[in-house]
């Protein structure tokens, strides 16, 4: 991909909303595009520059992962006249619209997988995977290994009356799609064409990129992605595409020839691992190598990196709703390089742990148990008003989770160092204690020097050599000292960003 144009501008911080969860602007209790166009503002004042939206077609389910028209809007959700709305209010801010983009697979309610299981004659079969079980017998594909994004062990499923079974790697009702096909292929990017061109989207999250073939043709991935991001150019230059890739490094990297970015799983674990061990992981030297992993593939590879999103635990919950932690968490996030995702709620301490509902619980806007834009779809179990303090409150205390966000985020964006997206300028410190995470960001004129504590108990560094020169603190979770010896008292789960000069 390296021939590929990269976008001219890269949002320096981004945001998942998961739709139905966010704000109701209707009272039904189901949140929505028109609410997420009212709290634009309050993105924009966090500081949010781009925004990813799960699912937004029409589907059977809650969360929208099996799409019935890829050229409509969930009824629930709105209109096209309100997404177009959305997009104008989002652009007029500076904000780009990232649209969740699944086209691993299919609803069986798709007029495609009707027509397709309907009648093995129909030029739609060809759309779908499907062998009769001597088939499957004989290749020895009847199961398939768990993996982290997908727990169906017995892939190959029953169409009643069919002698032939149909592949479906996430569950039954969510058939894949087979790329083998040129018509499916063009019917795609003519979706992409209308997303990008005829609405004006800003680019693709793109769902499960690494099943797009079958396990057992998993090479032929990144050879699909790489047609792909082709097309995308073509389409509209500069039009920015996510891969979700939950995989090792050494995977991910070959999606870089075709996708602008994908999401980096294994820093989101070594973070989680960071924080619930108290000790940095050589975090630092496994970011420098899988960083040389990407580069082999595309030198221009954007690092799309998160604490959690939509699939995993909340942050909130893996530390127990300590608050601290949740700060430094944050603080880590936004000081590495790459382009950081914040998952809805986590800038208010959002809690949730598995199933799936429940990390995707509503937004607490205010503590107003009868709030109407609060979009109840679901009782919450953890992200309750007795749980999370609400935004409402958040926004009037300056120590709050809510303003360290916010803090943090103006300081990425204020400093040339920490903006720097692209060509990760990340190097290591001569500090070599394992309860502190340290690195320099580099540049030219403006470098910068993070310092985190990984405890629950203050810690003194050693300022000596190269990093003598940092002595501006531009930012701290809770007051520091530096002493006349270049010595920084960090108090617990403490961080702090220094620059050159006085």
């Amino acid at each position: 991909m390296n021939d590929l144009i990269a976008p001219v501008h890269l949002p320096r911080v981004c945001y998942e909303i998961f739709v139905r969860a966010f704000c109701d602007s209707n009272g039904d209790g189901i949140g929505d595009i028109n609410g997420i166009t009212s709290k634009l503002d309050y993105l924009q004042e966090l500081g949010i520059e781009a925004i990813w939206l799960t699912p937004i077609h029409p589907s059977p389910t809650y969360h929208k992962y099996d799409v019935t028209d890829y050229y409509a809007i969930e009824p629930e959700y709105g209109t096209m006249d309100d997404f177009r709305r959305l997009l104008s209010e989002a652009h007029q801010r500076g904000i780009h619209i990232y649209m969740d983009l699944v086209i691993n697979h299919t609803s069986t309610h798709h007029p495609w997988f009707q027509k397709a299981s309907a009648s093995n004659a129909n030029p739609y079969r060809r759309f779908y995977w499907w062998m009769t079980p001597q088939q499957i017998e004989t290749r020895r594909i009847g199961r398939r290994q768990l993996t982290a994004d997908s727990w169906e062990a017995n892939p190959w499923h029953d169409n009643p009356g069919d002698p032939e079974k149909y592949y479906g790697m996430f569950t039954h009702s969510m058939p894949d799609l087979n790329y083998d096909s040129p018509l499916l292929r063009q019917k795609v990017y003519r979706i992409t064409q209308f997303w990008l061109n005829e609405i004006g989207v800003d680019g693709f999250r793109l769902d499960a990129a690494r099943h797009i073939y079958p396990y057992w043709e998993k090479e032929r991935n990144p050879v699909f992605w790489e047609e792909f991001g082709k097309e995308i150019e073509n389409i509209k230059p500069g039009s920015y595409t996510v891969g979700e890739v939950w995989a090792p490094a050494e995977e991910v990297g070959p999606y870089f020839r075709g996708l602008k970015a994908n999401f980096h799983f294994d820093l989101s674990f070594n973070l989680q691992r960071i924080l619930y061990q108290g000790t940095h992981q050589n975090l630092v030297r496994r970011l420098l190598d899988d960083y040389r992993i990407f580069s082999t593939y595309n030198p221009a590879f954007i690092d799309a990196t998160m604490l959690t999103n939509h699939d995993q635990n909340r942050i909130g919950s893996v530390v127990e709703g300590n608050i601290a932690q949740m700060k430094l968490a944050a603080a880590m996030l936004l000081t590495l390089p790459g382009q950081p995702y914040i998952y809805y709620g986590e800038e208010i301490g959002m809690l949730g742990q598995k199933p799936d509902e429940r990390i995707r619980e509503p937004f607490i806007w205010t503590e107003d148990r009868n709030d109407p834009q609060r979009a109840l779809w679901i009782k919450p179990r953890y992200s309750r008003r007795a749980t999370v303090r609400a935004l409402s409150l958040q926004q009037q205390d300056p120590n709050s989770l809510y303003n360290h966000y916010r803090k943090l985020i103006a300081v990425r964006k204020a400093e040339p160092a920490l903006g720097q997206i692209q060509n990760p300028n990340l190097a290591e410190t001569p500090i070599d204690t394992t309860t502190l995470l340290t690195y320099f960001r580099t540049h030219p004129t403006h470098p910068v020097l993070v310092i985190h504590n990984l405890i629950d108990a203050p810690q003194s560094v050693q300022l000596s050599g190269e990093m003598e020169k940092y002595t501006r603190l531009v930012f701290q979770t809770s007051p520091a000292v530096i002493t006349e010896k270049n010595t920084i008292q960090l108090p617990a789960y403490g961080s702090v960003i220094l620059t050159q000069g006085s």
